[in-house]
């Protein structure tokens, strides 16, 4: 699957082709292959949906399954009505498009009292962020099983754990790269979910350790062997805060 990833951004005109065919191949003599499998975008601009075992094809070759490639223009008392005037009659619909990503779930996080604006930062590792003490995210692939990194962060944060302990600090902060390294969007897919929130998002760097990489073999010697240590991380062990202050006392107290 990496090859395939690689070899669709590096050669994308060759591997749509390449696509086609398969697509060609697997579909009835006449079937409009251009029209319903051969998007507006190079492969692996936005996420490809693959068809590991050609079900669908089956499907639509023996008429059980159809597709209509169209624009959508509104929801109906039957269905769906769309661009070119066409009405699609429905019992469910199921709603995958049109979501905006949303870091962290939309949660508000501070440093010193300072609220952080994520864009402003840039991305350490592909899970932790510049300026940002502590705080590590578990995300995944983009052209992969979205678990694979995540138990890579995991194995990673607790390896981090581990070493604050026996050094006996108690915060790691990302360091922002020198202005030498240049910075760009975060992912790197033209999907709409994603260009809607890019400004939301965090950058990332041109190269390590503030790169985030799309290859599992490259961060499983990162995460699971890598330097725990490097230019792009701070340890330290500030002066522990004050005790909040009383919040409830009993009544006579």
């Amino acid at each position: 699957m990496s090859a395939f990833f690689h070899a669709c951004r590096r050669w994308p005109g060759f591997m749509k082709r390449v696509i086609r065919r398969g697509v060609l191949k697997s579909l009835p003599d006449g079937y409009d292959v251009d029209t319903h499998f051969a998007p507006r975008y190079q492969p692996w601009d936005q996420r490809l949906c693959l068809v590991p075992d050609g079900d669908l094809f089956e499907s639509i070759s023996a008429g059980r399954a159809s597709v209509v490639t169209d624009g959508i223009e509104t929801f109906t008392e039957n269905g769906l009505k769309l661009e070119s005037g066409t009405e699609l009659e429905a019992d469910v619909i199921v709603t995958a498009t049109g979501l905006n990503m949303l870091l962290l779930g939309g949660m508000r996080v501070a440093v010193d009292g300072q609220d952080v604006e994520f864009s402003e930062t840039v991305g350490y590792k592909g899970m932790m962020f510049t300026g940002v003490p502590n705080l590590a995210v578990a995300l995944g692939y983009t052209n992969a099983s979205w678990t694979l990194k995540c138990d890579l962060v995991t194995q990673y944060v607790c390896r981090l754990l581990n070493h604050m302990d026996e050094s006996g600090l108690r915060q790691c902060t990302p360091r922002a790269p020198d202005p030498s390294v240049a910075t760009e969007p975060f992912l790197d897919l033209a999907s709409g979910y994603v260009l809607r929130s890019i400004h939301t998002l965090p950058k990332q760097g041109s190269r390590a350790p503030w790169r985030l990489y799309q290859n599992y073999m490259r961060d499983v010697l990162m995460m699971r062997r890598g330097t725990l240590e490097d230019e792009g991380i701070e340890f330290s062990n500030p002066s522990a805060p004050a005790e909040p202050a009383e919040l409830f006392q009993p009544a006579g107290a």
